[in-house]
């Protein structure tokens, strides 16, 4: 059975490395053609900061190869062999919180060059070493306590429990239930600023908007977003009593009400359709078929590892080789999720008009930077929304399309 997850690991690589450079290269080539949507200084922009982008993308994944590689056959059993604790619970604690700031410590040069090159070079960030620092130590706070506290509880259940991935799955899917659910008040305690909106027209007219689907909420936020970033966003956060509606300072600046509500109708739609629920099913499925799959590795994946077989090893093994299998399930989970999309689209152009709601998604795109188009392999395996030109067709805002492909 290792010798499958491997293949499903090389599998994962070479398909993401592939997709990447055939993204890279459509991008170049769509360069050349008359800019899309944007005008051409921002067309030139995004694009090049697509290709940056897919390029660390490319490093990165064969960085994080190479860190597989150590890991499986060097790394989880020297440090299985340096942490000598009879308590298997304790050492589960220690051997993944170790693990993961190894894994994080090395992944740092990347996130480093996203934050303070590659999104400077580009505009969009502005993070300061000062608050990097600061929210990396809440992180690192955040999840030395209750990330420890969950690894001790699945820790305890694989080593109590018939069946434990059964129970393992309840345990963790309950724990994301209940982190969704805070999210938004822990952003609001430790990260982010968030205030009652100043614009109080703005205000009644969402309470309105939202009075009008049934959708209850604790309260209508700004959130001082632009001290990390100049990307336009809004959400809906939390679950029950905890749901609220968040608005980036930035996407307030620069979209009109009627904008701004059309956005907000878009994600109602996903409310009035079910789809935050949908997802959590699909999510638990996801979940679900994983943990059943490391719930049963058989005696022969350990041995050949060279480790016991107990829960500091199945929940290193989980962690190492989730992603990969996740890359695989994307297609499917994204194109659904594209189906939604379209959906909930609809139901906001309907709220509010098309024509705000194309006047939003527009605005968005220029002020992102986000360039709008891509390989059709790019988009099976990494758009979870459809592609904006679809998304502006399916509003009935027809743009000409260049053959990309057929640029030399």
């Amino acid at each position: 059975m290792l010798e499958l997850l491997m293949m499903a690991y090389c599998y994962y690589l070479f398909i993401n490395v592939y997709v990447s450079f055939m993204q890279v290269d459509y991008v170049k080539k769509a360069l050349k053609a008359k800019p899309v949507i944007l005008d051409e200084k921002n067309y030139k922009v995004a694009g090049e900061y697509a290709i940056e982008k897919e390029k660390v993308s490319i490093v990165s994944n064969l960085y994080d190869f190479v860190i597989f590689i150590v890991w499986i056959f060097f790394g989880l059993k020297f440090l299985d062999s340096v942490i000598n604790i009879d308590n298997t619970i304790l050492k589960a604690v220690i051997f993944i919180d170790i693990f993961i700031v190894v894994n994080w410590l090395l992944g740092l040069p990347f996130s480093l060059y996203m934050s303070f090159k590659l999104d400077k070079k580009y505009g969009f960030s502005n993070m300061t070493p000062e608050l990097y620092i600061k929210d990396t130590l809440k992180t690192g706070i955040l999840f030395l306590v209750f990330g420890s506290l969950v690894i001790a509880g699945v820790a305890y259940i694989i080593d109590t429990l018939p069946m434990w991935w059964v129970w393992g799955f309840a345990f963790i899917f309950g724990v994301i239930i209940l982190i969704n659910m805070l999210y938004p008040v822990i952003r609001d305690k430790m990260f982010d600023k968030f205030e009652p909106l100043q614009d109080k027209e703005l205000e009644g007219k969402i309470e309105n908007l939202l009075s009008s689907v049934g959708f209850k909420s604790s309260g209508v936020f700004s959130v001082d977003a632009s001290k990390r970033d100049n990307r336009l966003n809004a959400y809906f956060g939390g679950l029950g009593s905890t749901k609220r509606v968040v608005l980036f300072d930035t996407l307030i600046k620069k979209l009109s009400h009627n904008e701004l509500l059309a956005v907000l109708g878009h994600e109602l739609g996903h409310f009035k359709n079910g789809d935050i629920v949908k997802n959590i099913a699909i999510m638990g499925v996801v979940m679900f078929v994983f943990f059943a799959l490391f719930g049963n590795l058989t005696p022969e994946v350990f041995f050949t590892l060279g480790l016991l077989e107990e829960p500091s090893s199945v929940m290193a093994l989980f962690l190492i080789f989730s992603t990969p299998l996740s890359f695989f399930l994307m297609p499917l989970i994204s194109f659904i999720s594209r189906k939604n999309e379209y959906a909930a689209d609809e139901f906001g152009s309907n709220l509010q008009t098309k024509e705000d709601l194309v006047s939003a998604l527009l605005k968005l795109v220029n002020e992102n930077k986000s360039f709008p188009l891509a390989h059709k392999y790019y988009v099976f395996f990494h758009y979870s929304h459809p592609p904006l030109i679809q998304r502006l067709k399916e509003l009935g805002h027809h743009i000409e399309t260049p053959d990309v492909e057929n640029i030399g």
